[in-house]
């Protein structure tokens, strides 16, 4: 067996045991009783609505990464791309990590449209980018309402500004094509953040929280930056790891803290579960048969060996 191949083989395995070892740590410090308890009285109807705050992120989620894509050259139908972006978030719970729901839309496009693996990997790149700005965005304003911090509004606004402008110069200088749609994609951007964070309202609601939000919606944003390391299973336990080490650091109930994140992660896993659709009607996507994980893994392979 190849190097390469034993090497993605124990990397996967790798990442099988973290999300494993995350998952039994966190239940050792929080009660599976009360958390069950706490899901059963809930309050549905605020669920409901977390539900369609997450729904409406993903819209504008699928809609930003055609944005990119139209940037390279590359024209899709809305309802097209939102399609292989339910196929993608769906492969971003199941499929291997080295591959996820973004590898195998890269192999997919490359595969059935004839454009450059590195275009498609570039757009890819700049939409996690974009969101990753977003999300630094977001979790500033929080700061700026949590006096606790200590931190001056204005180091925080200055530290947002440097990163922006920062980011917009090497736009300028190196990947000019995305800079075109920048007010587009990343007003896309602050949307899907803005919606997630809406859909952590709506499910401390739920919950009767009558406390303060900000500290709750501060640790639910900067867990979600775990969702940009490649994991397992769409990096539950990894996620509700860094609620808990934060929510104790900031002397919040964690039972509240993970309570949110587990319901937050059983809402986007009932939507990325409509992606099943495409595995049994590929046709909607343009193909008599979608690609296998082990397609796009030698695929990757032999690219990079190339």
């Amino acid at each position: 067996m190849e190097k390469s191949k034993i090497w993605d083989i124990l990397k996967n395995i790798l990442k099988v045991l973290i999300t494993l070892a995350a998952l039994y740590w966190v239940s050792t410090k929080i009660s599976l009783g009360e958390l069950t308890e706490a899901l059963k009285n809930s309050n549905f109807l605020y669920l409901f609505f977390a539900l369609l705050a997450y729904i409406c992120s993903i819209l504008v989620a699928s809609s930003r990464l055609n944005s990119f894509f139209a940037a390279i050259g590359l024209k899709l139908t809305e309802r097209y791309n939102f399609r292989l972006y339910q196929l993608g978030l769906l492969y971003n719970f199941f499929l291997p990590g080295g591959i996820g729901g973004d590898g195998y839309k890269i192999f997919f496009l490359k595969k059935n449209f004839q454009i450059s693996r590195r275009k498609v990997l570039g757009a890819v790149f700049f939409d996690r980018l974009s969101g990753l700005w977003a999300l630094a965005i977001i979790i500033g304003a929080l700061v700026i309402f949590m006096p606790r911090f200590a931190i001056p509004n204005s180091v925080t606004i200055a530290i947002l500004a440097v990163g922006t402008i920062s980011y917009l110069y090497v736009l300028r200088l190196f990947f000019k094509q995305f800079l075109k749609n920048f007010i587009t994609t990343h007003f896309k951007a602050l949307c899907v953040q803005g919606f997630q964070t809406l859909a952590a309202i709506f499910i401390l609601y739920s919950m009767n929280f009558d406390g303060k939000f900000s500290p709750y919606l501060l640790i639910f944003m900067v867990s979600s930056l775990v969702a940009i390391v490649p994991s397992i299973g769409g990096a539950i336990g990894l996620r509700e790891t860094v609620i808990f080490t934060l929510a104790t650091y900031l002397k919040l109930d964690q039972h509240i803290a993970v309570t949110i994140s587990l319901i937050f992660y059983i809402i986007s896993l009932l939507v990325a579960s409509s992606g099943v659709y495409y595995i049994f009607r590929p046709q909607r996507l343009g193909a008599d048969k979608l690609p296998s994980a082990k397609e796009v893994e030698e695929e990757i392979d032999k690219e990079e060996e190339e």
